[in-house]
């Protein structure tokens, strides 16, 4: 699964579902009740509280289990492969979202106070792993993949700090709105990195698909070559990230058309105009004094 069209599309479509439910969940929470508003790790469903948080022990799970159990991953020795490594390493970041989704349950039924910040803080240790693999990956990635995979490290930081800042500040409406976004970003990077490495009209030109180790991976003739590719990977998240701005800003808009109220106070042209009634009024006054 490591290396491959499924092993980034289907994670990557995990991580888009959750941002894009966390967002619209924090800006309804937001708009219905701004007083009182607090950012949620997770939110409960109506008919199956905890199906979020059984949705993603069930697709880690999953994963997991392609990753060491759909090939033989031992020598007989019973060590790992080196060309295998990868799969453990990703499967190390599947348990530790497992454990996050599992230990949010029990913690949310033994219902203690501190139950918001232990969750905010499990999450950020799941984000914490999966960026310290991706840091520390045992594969190589130099060429194209590693130049995509610097980009899921850089939106892998930015959730892990937005988390962390929750526990400080979990009125923040803001940090919230910027976390889903981030991990809804994170989601279409990784759908993106997939469909774009292992499908063979989008590699670039003067680059080609290799077999290296049992893995299908993108390898250029020339450096020349490479270097295009890697300014064109530069781009292509350039645009990606101004797409999912205006994304966000539309749903925001659109949500605060279904549940926001419009405060007409809120308005600067109605402000400035009530300032022009203001100044015309004295103006008169004047002219009257005079």
């Amino acid at each position: 699964m490591a290396g491959s069209l499924i092993g980034h599309f289907f994670p990557g479509l995990v991580f888009f579902l959750i941002g894009l439910w966390h967002l619209f969940n924090h800006i309804k929470l937001h708009l219905q009740t701004p007083k009182s508003f607090t950012i949620h790790p997770w939110f409960p469903i109506s008919k199956i509280k905890h199906l979020e948080l059984f949705l993603i022990m069930i697709g880690c799970s999953s994963h997991m289990s392609a990753e060491l159990f759909r090939h033989h991953r031992f020598d007989p020795d019973g060590s790992i492969p080196g060309p295998y490594l990868r799969n453990f390493e990703h499967a190390s970041i599947d348990m530790s979202f497992i454990l996050y989704s599992s230990s949010a349950i029990a913690v949310d039924l033994v219902a203690c106070r501190a139950k918001h910040d232990l969750t905010q803080l499990l999450a950020a240790v799941a984000l914490g792993q999966q960026l310290l693999m991706f840091l520390l990956h045992s594969t190589h990635h130099g060429g194209l993949e590693g130049q995509y995979h610097l980009f899921v490290q850089l939106l892998t930081f930015v959730a892990l700090a937005t988390t962390l800042m929750a526990i400080g500040f979990p009125k923040s409406f803001i940090l919230g709105f910027s976390r889903s976004v981030c991990i809804l970003f994170l989601g279409v990077w990784l759908m993106g990195t997939g469909i774009m490495l292992w499908t063979p009209g989008f590699i670039p030109k003067g680059c080609s698909l290799f077999w290296d180790e049992g893995h299908q991976e993108v390898h250029c003739h020339d450096e020349v070559a490479l270097r295009r590719a890697k300014g064109l990977i530069n781009i292509e998240f350039s645009w990606y990230f101004i797409t999912i701005m205006i994304f966000s800003m539309c749903f925001y808009l659109f949500m605060f058309g279904v549940y926001g109220e419009k405060v007409e106070s809120s308005s600067w042209g109605k402000k400035e105009e009530k300032e022009d009634e203001h100044h015309d009024d004295d103006d008169d006054d004047d002219n009257l004094g005079s």
